[in-house]
């Protein structure tokens, strides 16, 4: 085999497993479970054409090669000292797994962490040993949430949990609507940053006066933390202050930190404990999991110390791509949270996702600058929207590149494509 690509594949694994589609990088928008239908032929185009790119603003999803992966892996990894480790065999604590286990526990604060193959049994397996301890099946959780979205209903489903909304609105609920939430429940499920809402996060103290009004209702609290790795420097608080806050916490692998996957429930050792019996039970048990773990680990060494600059960047691009939308004459615009949270926000255009789409791969193909993620229909007819990442690849732009490239997209938009003004 020809390992002369090495060093590409590590360059291209910094570049595109950044997740760069936002909560739906390798779970895009589209059915109940997030999947998307994109034809063999336009997803090979996109893939060429976001791997000859020179410049990339919005990190991509993973577009890697087998063989560049396992290659980056390698290559990241080499030296490590979980290399001497043994290889893990379901799960147990000797291995690499354990060796990340006790690294999440150790930075967030908590007595104990478990592996899971996904956050999406890692949230069951959290909600219904919490109702369990509780004695109430209700949990109380955003109608935009991962949990109400994404995961198929799994709670209900899976679990027979059943859920209250105290809120409606594009943002997490407030102290008060906790208070006045009309019926007992036993678990309060925070999403950190609620994603569909534009990546939103509370202030620190609003965030502390809701876990209060949720203890005053005598429920305990879960993180949905999927993305608790960012936040952090949004609140002015450690990792480990922030997921205090929780009785549990779910963080993933492979968003932010660019693992293969994977993600992790933290709390108390009891529950932990209970969590990994319900792990087995729900097939998570998995022979070998040492690759997923490894990538983890480089994760939390290389990418969550650059998360600060990531998020401090974040606002520039926001900024400079505003500034950029009105240079083209663009007639309506969103950049959501205007002045961004952490390294991630949503860009809102009045014209087709195909159109963007097109605009975007032409771009990449004819100068090698891919500026925006995936495209995708809006629930308001007429606007399209993309999630955008800021990462390692955005950093060497600066303002005047970006309302260049912005400028040089629109050039690609054809007239009269807008659907809605």
């Amino acid at each position: 085999m020809d390992n002369s690509g090495g060093a590409v594949a590590v360059r291209h694994h910094r570049v595109m497993t950044e997740n760069g589609n936002g909560e739906h990088g390798g779970e895009s928008r589209g059915d109940t479970d997030g999947s998307v239908t994109e034809p063999g032929a336009d997803r090979a185009r996109r893939i060429a054409a976001v791997r000859g790119a020179e410049r990339v603003l919005s990190a991509a999803p993973a577009v890697l090669t087998v063989g560049e992966r396992l290659a980056a892996l390698a290559a990241d990894a080499a030296g490590a000292r979980e290399l001497e480790s043994p290889l893990d065999m379901y799960g147990d604590g000797d291995g690499v797994v354990g060796e990340l286990e006790r690294r999440v526990a150790e930075l967030l604060g908590m007595e104990a962490a478990a592996f899971f193959p996904t956050g999406t049994m890692a949230q069951q397996v959290a909600l219904r040993c919490w109702a369990g301890r509780t004695g109430s099946p209700v949990v109380a959780l955003h109608p935009m949430s991962h949990l109400e979205r994404d995961e198929r209903g799994a709670y209900a489903q899976v679990s027979g949990l059943r859920a209250v909304h105290p809120t409606h609105a594009p943002r997490l609920p407030t102290a008060e609507e906790i208070h006045d939430l009309a019926e007992p429940f036993g678990t309060l499920a925070v999403e950190l940053p609620l994603v569909r809402a534009g990546y939103a996060l509370p202030t620190w103290e609003e965030l502390v006066e809701v876990v209060e009004a949720a203890r005053e209702r005598d429920a305990v609290v879960h993180f949905d933390g999927a993305r608790l790795w960012e936040p952090a420097p949004h609140f002015g608080v450690g990792l480990a202050e922030l997921a205090g806050l929780a009785d549990s916490v779910h963080v993933s692998f492979y968003k932010a930190l660019g693992g293969i996957s994977g993600a992790a429930l933290a709390g108390p050792a009891e529950l932990v404990e209970e969590a990994r019996a319900w792990r087995h039970r729900y097939g998570g048990n998995v022979f070998q999991q040492w690759p997923a773990a490894l990538s983890a680990l480089t994760g939390l060494e290389r990418e969550l110390p650059r998360l600060p600059s990531y998020a401090a960047h974040a606002k520039v691009v926001a900024e400079a791509l505003e500034k950029g939308f009105r240079a083209a004459g663009v007639p309506w615009f969103r950049v959501l949270p205007r002045i961004p949270q952490t390294h991630q926000f949503q860009v809102w255009l009045p014209y087709p996702p195909d159109v963007l789409a097109e605009a975007g791969l032409s771009l990449a193909e004819e100068t090698r600058t891919s500026l925006f993620g995936g495209w995708y229909a809006s629930e308001v007819p007429g606007l399209s929207l993309c999630d955008m990442t800021i990462a390692s690849s955005a950093l060497e732009w600066t303002p005047e590149a970006v309302v260049e490239a912005v400028g040089a997209f629109f050039a690609r938009v054809p007239p009269g494509a807008g659907g809605a003004g």
